[in-house]
């Protein structure tokens, strides 16, 4: 016999329990896996790269903190993302 759902749709009873999973489109999963947000990832390095920038004395600031902006790109770009 059927029992009433919350919706008041009914549910087929069984006597095994089950698991319910969310049910997520083909690839959508693996994508947010393998591609993050831009802004979730070289925090480290983002945050060396903008102080260096900001508090250079220099006149030519992107010259003068040139390995930390590399490291930034060289690290954006392990993650797929070009800067």
């Amino acid at each position: 016999m059927a029992s009433q759902g919350l919706q008041g749709l009914p549910m087929a009873s069984s006597s095994s329990k089950s698991e319910v999973k969310p049910v997520v489109s083909p690839g959508s999963e693996a994508c947010a896996v393998s591609k993050p947000k831009p802004c979730c990832v070289c925090k480290d390095e983002k945050s060396k790269r903008d102080e260096c920038m900001l508090f250079s004395k220099s006149a030519d600031p992107a010259r003068d903190c040139k390995t930390t902006i590399d490291q930034y790109r060289s690290c954006m770009a392990g993650f797929g993302f070009q800067v």
